[in-house]
């Protein structure tokens, strides 16, 4: 994995996104993921629709302390593995009140889709540029 993340963004935590254990349900950490991920390449121009799109093949995430309203998170993503229609993408998430241990980890990996075969197709230019 690189040392630097090629993208960080900030996402509250929201009433709703707790449980009724009183913390971050752990479904919604794939939603911050998907969020991070979409903004990230809409800010690097990315097209996500169209005739060719990005899809999430495989995903995981592991957990190491609990998140609780009114926390902000901080998400790094990381991006490695680059083939011919995919590449891996891994996050680090922090809180605002802990901005050096991670609270949970994750990982996608990441294809490029054609809309009208279902088939992968290969990388856009300019996600190709960021390897």
């Amino acid at each position: 994995m690189p040392s630097e993340p090629i993208y960080s963004c900030e996402i509250p935590v929201r009433w709703g996104d707790t449980d009724a254990f009183g913390h971050v349900n752990n479904t919604l950490y794939f939603r911050y993921f998907e969020e991070t991920r979409f903004q990230w390449m809409l800010e690097k121009g990315v097209p996500i629709a169209g005739d060719n799109y990005p899809v999430v093949v495989t995903i995981g995430c592991t957990f190491f302390r609990p998140v609780f309203h009114p926390d902000t998170l901080r998400i790094d993503v990381f991006i490695s593995e680059p083939g011919r229609s995919s590449f891996m993408a891994t996050y680090k998430v922090y809180t605002s009140s802990d901005h050096v241990n991670p609270c949970s980890e994750g990982y996608s990996k990441i294809v490029w889709v054609d809309k009208a075969t279902g088939k992968s197709v290969a990388l856009p230019d300019a996600v190709r540029g960021w390897f």
